[in-house]
C-alpha cells in the first residue's frame, strides 16, 4: 500500500468530562482523516472499574453514548477514523454500545476493541508502589490495575480497518503515534521518528489547553472568545514535522506561548519524557508562528522505550465526611473563625487530621499572603477522612449544627460523603503485558 506523505489527526476532547461540540465541529468541519478522543484519567479508570465491578455491561466512559451519537453520522459521512481510550475499563462494552448506536441510526460500522491493559489479576500486593516506597497492599484495598499500553497495541487494530478504534488505559501520546506509524509506514525502532509523533501527540491531547484553555488570563495573557473556544487538528508530515490549528471562526488562540505551555505540562523531565513508545527529548523542539492560529513543529528526538510499563493501580482509600457554611457582612472572617474553631474543639480527637478552610480568605494562599484583607463574605468548610461512611457522616452534622448552636449569621450549609479512590504507580516487565484485539461490526 502507498504510504502517505500528510495526514490531519483533530483532538476532540481532553479529558472524560469535555464539551461535546469542539469534536462535532472537529469532525464537520475539520477536513480530517483521524479524529481523536482522550477521555481517561488514573482515577478517571479506577472510578471506572469500581462501576465495572458493580455491573458487569458498564465501566466505559459516561458521556460514550452521547459523543458517539453526535459523532457517528460526521464520521462516516466524512470518511473520519475515530481513536479514543473511552473504552476505560470496559472496551468491550464499549464496542458494543457503539454498535447499539450504529443500529439505531442505521449506520453501518466497525468497531476495534483493544484489550489488555487490565493487569489486576497478574497483582500479588507485593510490589512495590512508586509514590511511596512501599508494598501497594498497604495503601488499601486493590480495586484496579491498568498498564499503560503503546502505539504497538492500537496497530492491530487499525490494520482491521476499524472505523473506530476503542481503547482502555493508553499512554496518552500512544493515541497520536498509531496512526502516525500505520500511515507513513513508520518503524517503532526509529527512537528519532516515534519520538517526533510522540512531541505531537502530547501537545494535542489536552485538546482545548493548547487552544488557550488553561492557559488563559484576563490580565495577563487573553484569549479571544473561549466560551466557543475550539480544538486543534494537527497536518502532519511524514518526516514528523507537523503544523498545528484550529477549524476557521472558532474561539481561542493558538500561539507560540500556548504551544510552549502545553509543550511542558506534566514533564518533570524534559530530556527524558518516557512513554510505552520512546524516551523523548523535548529539549530539540523548535516551534515556529506560521500564521494566525498556526504553529509549526519540528524536532524532537529519541532514545530507546523503557523496559517496564507503568501501571496506574486503584485502591479504596476510605472516605470525606465534608461541612461548608456561609458567613457575610461585618465580622464575617471572626464569625467564620469562630465556627471552625467551635468544630476543631468538638471534632479534633477523633478527626486527627480534620482540615478547615475559610474559602475567600485563606483556603488556596495562606493567611500570610492577605495582608489584612478583610473579606465581607467567607465560606467555612471543614473536611476529614474517615475509615467509614457512617464516620465522615459526623462531620457534615456538626457543621449543619452551627445554625442554632454557632456564631450568629451561618446559611447555606451543605454537607457531603466520599468513598475516596486513591491512586498509586508501580512497574512491570512490558513483555508480561499482552495486548490484543476484539472486532464487532453492523452492517446496515
Amino acid at each position: 500500500m502507498k504510504q502517505k506523505e500528510k495526514i490531519r489527526i483533530g483532538c476532540g476532547a481532553g479529558f472524560s468530562g469535555d464539551r461535546l461540540e469542539p469534536a462535532v465541529i472537529l469532525a464537520e468541519k475539520g477536513d480530517l482523516d483521524y479524529l481523536v478522543l482522550e477521555c481517561l484519567a488514573e482515577r478517571t479508570i479506577a472510578l471506572a472499574q469500581k462501576r465495572k465491578a458493580i455491573d458487569p455491561a458498564q465501566g466505559y466512559d459516561p458521556l460514550l453514548e452521547r459523543r458517539i451519537a453526535l459523532l457517528l453520522p460526521l464520521l462516516k459521512k466524512n470518511k473520519i477514523r475515530l481513536i479514543t481510550n473511552m473504552g476505560a475499563a470496559n472496551p468491550v462494552a464499549a464496542a458494543g454500545k457503539i454498535i447499539e448506536i450504529a443500529k439505531r441510526q442505521g449506520i453501518s460500522v466497525k468497531v476495534a476493541a483493544v484489550t489488555g491493559d487490565d493487569v489486576l489479576k497478574s497483582i500479588s500486593g507485593d510490589e512495590i508502589a512508586m509514590e511511596t516506597g512501599n508494598p501497594i497492599s498497604r495503601s488499601g484495598q486493590v480495586i484496579s490495575a491498568n498498564a499503560y499500553l503503546g502505539a504497538d497495541a492500537i496497530l492491530p487494530a487499525l490494520e482491521t480497518g476499524a472505523d473506530i478504534i476503542i481503547t482502555g488505559r493508553v499512554a496518552d501520546p500512544s493515541l497520536f503515534v498509531a496512526p502516525l506509524v500505520h500511515e507513513f509506514g513508520w518503524s517503532l525502532d526509529d527512537v528519532d521518528i516515534i519520538a517526533k509523533g510522540t512531541v505531537i501527540g502530547h501537545l494535542m491531547e489536552c485538546a482545548g489547553q493548547i487552544t488557550g484553555g488553561y492557559f488563559a488570563d484576563p490580565v495577563k495573557k487573553p484569549i479571544e472568545n473561549m466560551s466557543t473556544l475550539g480544538h486543534p487538528f494537527a497536518d502532519v508530515c511524514s518526516d514528523g514535522s507537523a503544523t498545528i490549528s484550529k477549524v476557521g471562526k472558532t474561539g481561542g488562540n493558538i500561539t507560540l506561548a500556548t504551544v510552549k505551555e502545553q509543550l511542558l505540562y506534566e514533564v518533570t523531565n524534559p530530556y527524558q519524557y518516557l512513554t510505552p513508545d520512546v524516551s523523548a527529548d523535548f529539549t530539540t523542539v523548535y516551534l515556529k508562528q506560521d500564521g494566525k492560529n498556526r504553529i509549526k513543529v519540528t524536532g524532537g528526538s529519541g532514545n530507546k522505550k523503557p523496559s517496564t510499563l507503568k501501571v496506574s493501580i486503584g485502591y479504596k482509600a476510605g472516605f470525606t465526611g465534608e461541612g461548608e457554611i456561609t458567613y457575610a457582612g461585618a465580622s464575617a472572617r471572626e464569625r467564620a473563625q469562630l465556627a471552625g474553631e467551635i468544630i476543631q474543639q468538638r471534632l479534633k480527637s477523633q478527626f486527627p487530621d480534620l482540615r478547615t478552610d475559610y474559602i475567600g480568605h485563606t483556603s488556596v494562599h495562606p493567611s500570610s499572603l492577605a495582608n489584612g484583607y478583610q473579606p465581607y463574605e467567607v465560606r467555612l468548610r471543614v473536611a476529614g477522612k474517615t475509615d467509614t461512611a457512617d464516620e465522615a457522616a459526623i462531620i457534615g452534622e456538626e457543621v449543619e449544627a452551627l445554625y442554632t448552636n454557632g456564631p450568629a449569621g451561618g446559611g447555606g450549609v451543605r454537607k457531603y460523603i466520599n468513598e475516596v479512590i486513591g491512586i498509586v504507580s508501580i512497574l512491570v516487565d512490558r513483555n508480561k503485558v499482552k495486548s490484543s484485539v476484539i472486532v464487532k461490526n453492523y452492517e446496515h
